[in-house]
Order: C-alpha cells, then structure tokens, then sequence
C-alpha cells in the first residue's frame, strides 16, 4: 500500500467521502458513520496533513444508486476531472456508488489523473490494469448485492401480501384492530364524511361538484397525520379535488386488498438525469387484487363505475365518444351527439354577441381536407326541443312515482347533511367536557397549570359555541328546516313535469344530468333534403348504468328536425 502512495498523490487533498443510505442507518447504526469518521486518521497515518484532509458527509443518508441529490458525490467527481485529489478514502465500494455507471466513470477519472482510490482491504491504482480490473469486480459485486437484497426484500413482501396480512397505511375511514384485521374506523362522524362523499358522487358525477357541495353544506373532510407528534390523530380540514379522486380511485373503499397496482417508470430527462415516476397499472395487471377483502363503504361495482365515470370527465382524453360532465352551456346536448357521417363527437360553437347563440356543428371531415362543408351544423335550440319533447313525453307515465322517490332522496341527503352537523357538535361538546375534567383535576393552588387549563376550557367552550352558530346558520342558508313543511309543495310540481322541466330555477345543468340518465348518445345524420336532420336517439330508463330503477326501453326513436 505505501508502495503505491507517493509524493504527487501527498501533494494533493485526500477525500473521505462518507455516505449511509437512508437516515434510518444514520441514527441508528452509529458504528459504521464512526469507522468512516476514522478514515481520516487512516489518512494521517499514510502521509497526508491534516489540514489536506477534506471529510464529504453531506450525502449521509442518501442512496448511492442515484447522484442527483448527491452533492458531494458530484464534488468528488468534479475535482478528481480537474486534477486536483490525490486519493479517495472510502469504507467500501458500495459507499461511493452502487450504480455501474457511475462508478465506472469516476474509476476513469482516477486512471487519466493518477487518483488512488483506499478502502479497508487495501490501496488501489485505477491506471493498472489490474487495480482497475479489481475495482471493477467490486463495483458489479456492489450492485449485484443490492439486487440480491432488494429480491429477497420484495419477495417477502409480495408472499405476505397474497395472504392479504402485509400491514400498509390505510386510507382514512379504516383502523386496524387489536388482531391486524382492517375494520372500519368506529368513528361515526368520520363514517359520515366519507359516505357524503361517495352519496355526493352519485348526485353530480364529477369531482369538482363533490367539492362544490361540501363549501356549500360547510362540511368538513378528514385525515390522518403520520409520523410527527401528531402520528395516528385525525386532523379536520376542507375537502380539496385531490382527495375526492384519491379517495374514489382507492379500491380499498370496495373491500378490495391490493398490492402492486402502482409501479415506478424511469425516464431522462433534458440534463440527462435519470428521474423516476409513479404510474398507476390496469387492473388487470395489479400483482395481488382480493376482493371482499374487508367490509367497505361501496360495492366493487360502483368502484369500477366510479373509475369510468372519472375516466369520462377528462376533457383532455383523446378519441372518446363518451359525453362527458355535465356543464353549465346552454347546449342541453353537449357532449351526446354523433355524427352519422365520420361517427365522431359533435361539438358545440357559440356564436353571436356574448355568444348567446349555440348550434352543434361537426368540422372533422373539413379538418381533415375531406370535403369544403361541415357535416352537419345545426342550431342548438332546435334540437334541444325536439329531444326534450319526446324525453318528457316518456317519463310522463312514471312521473308521480318519480316525485316520490326525488323527495325521498332530498329528505335522505338533508338527513345526512343534518347527521353530520350533530356528530361534528358531539365531538365539539366531547372536547369542552374533556377540558373541563381537566381543569377540575389540577390542583387549584398549582396555578402554573391551572391557568393554562383554564384558557384551554374556554377555547373550548368558544369552539362549541362557534360550531353550533354555524349549524343554525347554515339550516338557513340551505332550508334544511323545510324541507318536511314543503312536502305537498316539493310533490305538485314533481308531478307536473312539463311545468318543472321548463321551471325557471331548474337549471340547464340540472337538464344534462337527466338526459343523460335516459340517453346513452344520439346520432345525427342529415336527410335527404339539405334543410332536414334527424336525431337517431334510443329513450330508455335503463340505458345508463348509473340509473339504478327499471323502465320498460324504448325502441330508437327517429326524429326529423327542421332548422328555423
């Protein structure tokens, strides 16, 4: 070793570089960071200075298969280009880098500039071919060995997850129980949020409503910490559109145990770094999928349904006839219609002042240099009529039954907001009662801690106040407290449907989410003569599969519509 160590290389800096994985090992495993500490005296012993020692650690507790965050690694590298390192001290091979790439490059580096490279077992040359060839070795053993140990790792992992008995973060509305079996979370006010989410869903089919009716009824959505001083507690906040789609797309909800449905993609990026993302698989190849796994909050069915219906509300997805949500347009139609000539979605075009005049139009074969004309371009108005004609000459016979059952679901959802509000004024009074024995249990000549109990009560007690103006306030705002008294009204105009589909505070909206309950899609072709078109449109109950009653389907029904 003192052979190979001469005076150009004392001349010079020695590194140490240090580095740990994760900082697990860091914390814990104090014995390793010592023996790489001591290196330093190692270099001591064989001729450098101390003062031309320079000790890299800032990539303790940081993994050696990657040097985009490893800032010291790239300073090893970047000096040993420039000449300016006389030896490198490292515990192992593995601590420098575990990636081939990397450390290949740095062992060429050293062989240009005449760098040694020192470890436990010995000095090294990267100029000779056979300290080159070693390092080498040892380096592919590095990275072989971190295969080996990553194998055995997941192996296990995946042989316990078929058994369904890995233990993972669960999402928030479940808790294990004192046998490691998923339960859901005992809490009541918890099981309500969640359940408002999935009712709140099924309402308006889309995210960003589900958002919309929490601001609006004021309700508050969970979470729960993890790690921290906070670890396990329930923190309350408001609902955000991420959380409504991670908890819609977590098939957990569904009583399905899942494993492997997530899987890291690799990628370069444009300064060359190797950056890495999470993508989510098909169903179909999640390594480990067992249905009824535990009770859940909705069946494995409306998960599936809940999944298309978000698949279908992307307004960016290209090449889908699905109609998408529901928006507020003045277009009845948006999103149904196909045309009969190149089978795409029909869009629609607001024209005129402020945009006032809507008409469907399809542009596709023109776009596409096939012909000089649009394939159909109708006015909105027209066909709007026409369609919602014949969609209330349907359900006419089914109306009362209809009445009934839309002031049963209103009267459900106002119980389930009403519920809601009680337990949140439950957990309000739970928390001033908890305070209040705490105050009375402290020593009252102890004022140090009797004070500060004291301030904690009233903060409490401010709090319950707060929630229940809030209750009483928002009764008002939404006529919770009415809907019983208006039962008589809420029925006469449910049975009188002409008069309620063209009532002024039914809402374009509102239409769209009917009619696309009864209709799948509606296919535009244009007649024999220019100023016809007809609406190919089956009028069916059944047809969507959100639609949970029964009606007799109706065969497709052709109607011709005359442009004014």
């Amino acid at each position: 070793m003192v052979t190979k160590i001469q005076n150009r290389h004392l001349e010079k800096p020695a590194y140490v570089y240090l580095r740990q994985s994760t900082m697990g090992q860091v914390r814990h495993h104090r014995e390793s960071t010592e023996r790489q500490y001591a290196l330093r005296d190692k270099a001591e012993s064989l001729g450098w200075r101390a003062d031309m020692i320079r000790i890299l650690d800032g990539d303790l507790g940081l993994s050696g298969t990657r040097t985009d965050q490893r800032e010291d690694f790239k300073t090893l590298v970047a000096d040993v280009s420039m000449n300016q390192v006389g030896a490198v001290f490292s515990l192992e091979a593995s601590r420098l880098s575990r990636s081939n790439t990397d450390w290949h490059r740095l062992l060429e580096l050293c062989s240009l500039t005449k760098t040694l490279i020192l470890d436990e077992d010995g000095c090294y040359d990267p100029s000779d071919f056979n300290d080159q060839l070693l390092l080498g070795l040892k380096g592919t053993m590095s990275q072989a060995q971190l295969h080996f140990m990553r194998a055995r790792l997941l192996g296990g992992k995946l042989n316990k997850a078929r058994k369904g008995e890995l233990r993972c973060p669960l999402p928030i509305g479940y808790v294990y129980d004192e046998e490691g079996k998923t339960i859901i979370d005992p809490d009541l006010e918890v099981q309500g949020a969640i359940r408002r989410l999935f009712d709140a869903f099924r309402e308006v089919g889309s995210a960003y409503g589900v958002v919309h009716l929490f601001g609006r009824d004021q309700l508050r959505f969970p979470k729960r910490a993890y790690g921290g001083a906070w670890d396990g507690k329930l923190v309350w906040g408001n609902l955000v559109h991420g959380r409504v789609r991670d908890v819609l797309r977590n098939p957990g909800y569904a009583g399905a145990y899942v494993y492997g449905h997530y899987s890291y993609e690799k990628t370069i990026a444009e300064d060359g770094q190797i950056k890495s993302k999470i993508i989510e698989k098909p169903i179909d190849q999640w390594e480990v999928l067992i249905r009824d796994h535990h009770v859940g909050y909705v069946t494995w069915e409306e998960y599936l349904e809940n999944r298309r219906v978000l698949a279908k509300n992307q307004t960016n997805a290209k090449g889908c006839l699905l109609p998408g949500p529901a928006r507020e347009g003045l277009a009845l139609l948006q999103g149904l219609l196909i045309c009969a000539d190149c089978g795409r979605k029909i869009y629609i075009r607001y024209t005129g002042n402020g945009g006032t005049y809507p008409c469907y139009q399809c542009t596709w074969r023109k776009r596409d240099g096939l012909s000089h004309k649009h394939c159909i371009s109708i006015p909105c108005r027209v066909l709007d009529e026409a369609v919602s004609a014949r969609v209330v000459e349907v359900l006419q016979p089914s109306q009362i039954n209809v009445a009934v059952r839309a002031f049963e679901e209103l009267e459900r959802r106002t119980g389930a907001i009403d519920r809601q509000w009680q337990l949140r004024i439950q957990r309000a009074e739970y928390e001033a009662q908890l305070a209040q024995r705490r105050y009375e249990e402290v020593d009252p000549s102890n004022r140090l801690v009797a004070s500060t109990l004291e301030k904690r009560w009233n903060d409490a007690l401010v709090g319950l106040e707060a929630v229940r103006q809030q209750y009483e306030e928002q009764q008002k705002i939404a006529g919770l407290s009415d809907i019983a008294r208006r039962k008589s009204e809420i029925l006469s105009l449910g049975r009188d449907l002409p008069r309620l589909w063209k009532w002024k505070t039914t809402k374009d909206k509102d239409r769209k989410r009917i009619l696309r309950l009864l209709l799948k899609d509606i296919t535009v072709k244009k007649a024999a003569e220019e100023k016809e078109h007809r609406a190919l449109y089956p009028i069916s109950l059944a047809t969507h599969p959100r639609n949970r009653s029964r009606h007799p389907s109706a065969a497709p029904v052709e109607t011709p519509v005359h442009p004014r």
